[in-house]
């Protein structure tokens, strides 16, 4: 049977720009070219679970704008079913502003527009959320309707994996339901109460952000980028896995590639090692090509860099 996955989450549209370099505060930089790609970390996990395999259902706002109809076009083109998709009057979609560096490293800035109005779910809504084998959320929404949509995945005996991104102190009330927590360095710096400043050396430091994070949920799974992906859970499983080397052109929708196949592997009941990997391959995949959804992998991309990265050759 098909893994199901829910998404609750934000969709926008990536305004990219490619330059030789980040600007530093205050700096202007010359653009070297600019593209339009629809985005939104929600939207992206949601195209990426249903491009790795997944029936995926997908929870958002957009506006009644241009933004909105293509934002909803390529979520539809992916398979992504929208029985829970918004309509907002009044509002714009919401926008990123994207700019991605000669070394494929970028920044972004997101104005939230229409997915700050995504502030209450429905019955139908929590119905669907708890029949489901996975609900996967970020934190571009209010967080209230995360918190709903967790609830509702307790009460429905679904698995709950939160992307606690953009990276942000969370009540303990919303950490009580994840089973499993995916963040990057940054963010599970951010969780364990580590500063950017006196504390910034200890946010590399890998054994003790999984261990302090342990104290909030059940399994973490820590994000490395090109280094790959730790995991630990209160059994006392630890792991690390490397991803696969690849030529990076963009990484601005790697580590949605992998948080979608990590969720639909989760969903599928893989062996935690291979869930990684798997993900992984699915990241490595993403960075080798522009844009964000535009370069979400397929399932058998996913499976042909996985068996070259992975398998023993004979």
């Amino acid at each position: 049977m098909t893994a199901s996955v829910v998404v609750v989450g934000s969709a926008n549209m990536d305004l990219v720009v490619a330059t030789p370099t980040l600007p530093r505060p205050g700096e202007t930089v010359l653009g070297e070219g600019f593209t339009t790609v629809p985005g939104g970390k929600g939207a992206n996990q949601a195209v990426a679970a249903a491009r790795a395999g997944a029936r995926c259902h997908f929870l958002g706002a957009v506006g009644l704008d241009a933004f909105g109809d293509e934002l909803k076009g390529c979520l539809a083109a992916s398979g992504v079913e929208l029985d829970g998709l918004r309509r907002v009057a009044g509002h714009p979609s919401g926008v990123a502003l994207i700019a991605v560096d000669a070394a494929a490293e970028n920044l972004i800035v997101v104005a939230p527009g229409a997915n700050a109005q995504l502030t209450e779910l429905d019955a139908v809504d929590r119905e669907l959320i708890g029949s489901c084998d996975v609900l996967l959320c970020q934190l571009e929404i209010p967080l209230e309707t995360v918190v709903q949509a967790a609830v509702a995945a307790r009460a429905g005996h679904t698995a709950f994996i939160l992307n606690a991104a953009p990276a942000r102190a969370l009540p303990d009330e919303l950490m009580a339901l994840v089973d499993v927590l995916v963040v990057n360095q940054t963010e599970a710096a951010v969780l364990a109460g580590l500063d950017g400043g006196r504390d910034a050396s200890r946010a590399g430091n890998v054994p003790e952000l999984l261990a302090n994070l342990l104290a909030s949920v059940p399994r973490v799974v820590l994000t490395l980028g090109a280094a790959g992906a730790a995991y630990a859970d209160r059994d006392g499983t630890r792991l690390e896995v490397g991803a696969p080397p690849v030529a990076a052109v963009d990484t601005t929708a790697a580590g949605d590639a992998f948080t979608g196949a990590f969720a639909v592997a989760w969903a599928q009941g893989r062996p935690v090692e291979e869930a990684l990997r798997w993900a992984c391959a699915a990241g490595a995949a993403c960075a080798q090509h522009w844009g964000a959804s535009t370069s979400l992998p397929l399932q058998p991309d996913i499976d042909a860099l996985y068996e070259r990265a992975y398998q023993p050759q004979t």
